[in-house]
């Protein structure tokens, strides 16, 4: 027999309430509309749910059993559907995000703290990773990559601006095995190579000489899956390291990698966030909007 839904909660209401037009007000239906849904349930189970006289209305012992089953879960089914309503249209709640790891390192990562101060409900989920992910598949929110080429059916929103490149080593290495002049040179050189996790393929040297663009078969001893140990294998002087030049800024500064090939570095596309266009109402989600166009 399929659960009379609708009927149940029409007894649940009349054994709450302490009659049938008390609990026809509570539904919101008409005192008829009650006394059918109650006898279509009666009828249904094979026996009396109440004991009716024409001053009060008592549960009998199939009565009291029903609701003591079917009460509380229909409180729990009232609560479902009061979460479902305000989750996404409220500053809390969860927000699940993928993302490669240099846009955390870069971008996000430094602003969390001041997003988790302003916004202390909105619990938020992380997944490092350099795949596209599918959002809906994955159930996350959102996601952030390089450049705005995502399927047809999501958002994307860029949130920060283009991401210079750099080439760099550090001084001992270049002194003892000199400075690259031009990109093409960079294949009698030690290279620290990043392979993706998720492809397994190597991430690309590509450089550009006015309007020329091309790419370098680079070589080396060494390859990493993470751009911190790139950067730790480069400054210990084992290889030219190909990264994004905010990664490295400080190195610069403080004289431990030296950057070297910087005329012939192309211009690379902005991080944008990307999601499904059901969510571009979903409050948490633009609170994190928001806050990175305000810090970005």
């Amino acid at each position: 027999m399929r659960l009379p839904l609708a009927t149940i909660e029409v007894f649940t209401a009349i054994a709450r309430h302490g009659s049938q037009r008390a609990a026809a007000d509570a539904l919101g239906i008409k005192p008829a509309t009650v006394s059918h849904q109650l006898k279509t349930l009666e009828d249904q189970l094979g026996t009396a749910l109440f004991i009716r006289t024409t001053r009060s209305l008592s549960l009998t012992d199939a009565g009291r059993a029903l609701y003591r089953g079917a009460g509380p879960a229909f409180k729990q089914l009232g609560e479902a559907v009061e979460s479902a309503q305000s989750a996404g249209h409220a500053a809390r709640g969860k927000l699940r995000l993928a993302m490669p790891e240099f846009v955390f390192s870069m971008l996000v990562g430094p602003l969390l703290a001041g997003f988790s101060q302003e916004y202390p409900e909105i619990e938020v989920e992380l997944r490092l990773t350099d795949a596209l992910s599918d959002i809906l598949d994955e159930e996350l929110h959102a996601g952030f990559r390089l450049g705005d080429r995502i399927a047809q059916d999501m958002v994307a929103v860029r949130v920060s601006a283009a991401l210079p490149l750099a080439v760099a080593a550090c001084p001992d290495y270049l002194q003892a095995h000199g400075h690259p002049q031009h990109p093409r040179e960079l294949q009698a050189h030690q290279c620290i190579r990043y392979r993706f996790q998720s492809s397994g393929r190597f991430a690309p040297w590509d450089f550009c000489d006015g309007d020329q663009e091309f790419r370098v078969d680079v070589q080396g001893k060494f390859i990493t899956n993470t751009i911190p140990t790139s950067l730790d294998l480069a400054k210990a002087g084992l290889g030219l390291v190909y990264t994004f030049e905010r990664y490295v800024q400080e190195d610069f500064s403080a004289g431990v990698l030296k950057q070297v090939l910087i005329d012939y570095l192309p211009k690379t596309p902005s991080v944008f966030i990307y999601f499904p266009r059901e969510y571009r109402a979903m409050v948490p989600l633009r609170c994190l909007l928001n806050y990175l166009k305000q810090e970005l």
